[in-house]
């Protein structure tokens, strides 16, 4: 009898492991990561054919008007812009500003061109504020999830994770621990792989989203690893199998 005990035993501590190591693939940010490397003053990078909202306001309101876009002219800037799409940056990385003609933004941060403008217009205004906001943030998430397609946020921090919530986040046999972002940086693509379940992927490159990333999240080769996650249909097969153990044991 004390064998068929210890028998019984092994096999629930054998299941109770089993369990426990498929579960890890679900969990995320496992383990420590270091702070000392957290990117928390990431900025996404102005690229071309981006569109951007660029605001310009001074103590005196008319002092400023020239600077900002005006829907009811009749000029090429009007054309091409308006006060809701915002400025488009053309294939050289060029947008056309009131007043200061052809700027190069591509490659600017949202706070090194707003020193930049700074410095141009404090020749025509005294203390101007200018406030700067890319429109079109907006990725692609594809593969396991709930709800794929496009998401467009109103931030410009944008992270995998809120990109993954905006999503309905990973199905039960999506892989989390190699998804796939496809960035494309001034023409060229990049394939880069992050692993959510650790927590060091905070201090990834990739952490932080740029504009127009693609997210591709695999499926697993074998879907029964789902069968992992603690839920009823687990817990009816642990069961069922035990009683089958017992019975036999019992004969």
């Amino acid at each position: 009898m004390r064998t068929k005990i210890k028998l019984i035993l092994l096999i629930c501590i054998a299941l109770t492991q089993f369990s426990c190591v498929s579960k890890k693939k679900y969990y995320l940010l496992q383990g420590t990561y270091d702070m000392k490397n957290a990117s928390s003053n990431y900025e996404p990078i102005i690229q071309k054919d981006d569109r951007i909202s660029i605001l310009v306001s001074t103590f005196q309101k008319e002092l400023a008007e020239p600077f900002n876009l005006n829907p009811n002219t009749n000029n090429n800037t009007a054309n091409t812009n308006n006060i809701n799409n915002g400025y488009l940056v053309d294939s050289e990385g060029n947008i056309d500003f009131p007043v200061l003609g052809k700027l190069s933004v591509a490659g600017y941060t949202v706070d090194q061109l707003k020193l930049m403008l700074n410095d141009k217009l404090k020749s025509y205004l005294v203390d101007p504020v200018i406030n700067i906001r890319i429109l079109n943030f907006k990725v692609s998430v594809l593969g396991a999830v709930q709800s794929p397609g496009i998401k467009d946020f109103q931030t410009n921090r944008v992270t995998l994770l809120d990109a993954l919530a905006a999503s309905g986040d990973i199905t039960p046999y999506g892989r989390r621990d190699n998804i796939l972002i496809i960035r494309d940086y001034q023409g060229v693509k990049t394939f880069n792989n992050v692993d959510i379940t650790n927590a060091n992927v905070v201090n990834s490159p990739y952490f932080y989203l740029d504009q127009n990333d693609v997210i591709y999240i695999q499926e697993r080769k074998a879907k029964v690893d789902a069968s992992a996650l603690p839920n009823l249909p687990l817990i009816v097969s642990v069961a069922s199998f035990l009683t089958t153990v017992l019975i036999l044991l019992n004969r």
